[in-house]
């Protein structure tokens, strides 16, 4: 079942005009997460809205918005308020301008939304939009107001649909100055260059992010498995950083390995037998229950992620 919409609105560009939604291009609900538990009793912690000063439970109707002008002093804004100054772009993208995609810092990427026309009618002036912006070779922006606040938004083709990438203000993104000034000035040898750059050929790749494996969440998934079976758990030993005496020997060995590490890519791995998103979260069996060949019958076993 897909995701709600985020947003529902208009596309605009110039006078051609379409009902669009849009969709949170991203999850997190796959994710392992844990509750707060009270240590002592094994209960979850339930976290109460209180009145700081009285600490009486305050209901959610009662809550307002607050600009704080000094130590307890506040303007309140009531939602009617807020309401009131609402932006065009509270219901429409109105595309402003065509840029490069390169003259798009990437500081300024926040998060991905997929857009598709609203319904049956506007495909057309969809069609029209998303087929210029591709033709063009652009990225489209244009502003749209998304948890109550106004976000610029960069448009590209995808497929039949566009991606809508919430962009930041500059005031919101530091100076890199304030990091970088003390980095010292270091002069990079000829010979030193040349066996880096060897290394990155011998690196060299497409990008591909289904070759890359979260082992954080596996890790948690192994861990927890372990804690349900009841066996005990051993710390694993830290990787330790090294400083690096001779940088040119350090390069020398690094295409060593690099070399190493490719021709055992290029090596035909053996195949793993096709499994189901969350299955292998389920591969361990619960300490009681049945042997694992007869356990396998029964989706029974290990940490199912939580679904959103």
């Amino acid at each position: 079942m897909a995701p709600r919409a985020n947003w529902k609105g208009f596309l605009r560009l110039s006078l051609v005009t379409c009902p669009v939604a849009l969709f949170p291009a991203t999850s997190e609900s796959e994710k392992i997460s844990f509750n707060q538990l009270n240590r002592q009793t094994g209960h979850r912690i339930k976290y109460l809205k209180v009145d700081a000063d009285t600490g009486d439970e305050v209901a959610n109707e009662d809550i307002v918005k607050g600009y704080q002008l000094e130590k307890d002093q506040f303007i309140e804004m009531t939602k009617e308020e807020l309401e009131e100054i609402a932006l065009e772009s509270t219901r429409t993208i109105e595309i402003d301008e065509f840029v490069d995609k390169s003259d798009i810092d990437p500081r300024y990427l926040i998060r991905p939304y997929y857009i598709r026309p609203d319904g049956k009618v506007g495909h057309d002036a969809f069609a029209v939009i998303r087929e210029t912006i591709r033709e063009m070779n652009k990225v489209a922006i244009g502003r749209v107001v998304l948890t109550n606040r106004e976000h610029i938004i960069g448009l590209e083709p995808m497929g039949k649909g566009l991606v809508g990438t919430l962009l930041r203000y500059p005031y919101e993104v530091r100076s890199e100055q304030e990091y970088f000034d003390e980095i010292q000035d270091v002069k990079v040898t000829k010979d030193m260059l040349d066996l880096a750059k060897h290394i990155v050929k011998q690196k060299a790749g497409q990008f591909d992010p289904e070759k890359f494996e979260d082992h954080y969440e596996s890790a948690l998934v192994e861990l927890i498995n372990q804690k349900r079976a009841g066996k005990p758990i051993v710390p694993k030993d830290r990787p330790k950083g090294e400083n690096v005496v001779d940088l040119m020997d350090a390069l020398r060995k690094s295409v060593g390995s690099a070399a190493a590490e490719t021709e055992a890519a290029r090596k035909p791995a053996k195949k793993a037998k096709k499994t189901t998103a969350g299955q292998k979260e389920m591969l361990m069996p619960i300490a009681g229950k049945k042997p694992a060949k007869d356990a396998a019958k029964k989706p029974a076993a290990g940490v199912r992620r939580k679904s959103a």
